[in-house]
């Protein structure tokens, strides 16, 4: 079996890695190992083939670390779902645990909600959201 293949065997096990881990560190280790395989296609000896991979694979790593830092970072606080927390909201229709219903309206928005402690909750009862779980306000 040629270099070059290895080289793209590896490529490919590092992109597909990469799906299954959080932020981008494993993605680049497999561009360097694509350009390392390219070089030994071409009849470039396997010192320079390592060079490559090695050099090319750090230099996108260090030269994208900060972006990737911004982009896997949590959201502060007020931004995105995290802004429906802590804000009382009034329940429209009945919050019952054991026959999965009740809503709530927040900021004129109609949202699907539970109880924290599973709890009945009548209609007209002010509350306070305490998690947000996927489509759904938690509430006590």
């Amino acid at each position: 079996m040629s270099i070059w293949i290895l080289w793209m065997i590896l490529a490919a096990v590092f992109l597909v890695a990469e799906i299954f881990t959080a932020g981008f560190f494993l993605m680049w280790f497999g561009i360097g190992a694509a350009v390392a395989g390219l070089l030994a296609l071409f009849g470039v000896g396997f010192g320079w083939q390592l060079a490559a991979f090695i050099v090319v694979s750090l230099f996108l790593f260090i030269m994208t670390r900060q972006i990737t830092a911004k982009m896997v970072q949590e959201q502060p606080p007020g931004i995105g779902a995290d802004r429906l927390l802590d804000q009382e909201v009034m329940v429209i229709e009945e919050i019952n645990h054991l026959e999965n219903r009740g809503r709530i309206r927040l900021k004129g928005e109609e949202w699907r909600a539970e109880s924290l402690d599973h709890s009945t909750i009548p209609a007209g009862t002010t509350v306070k959201v305490v998690r947000v779980s996927g489509t759904r306000l938690i509430v006590q």
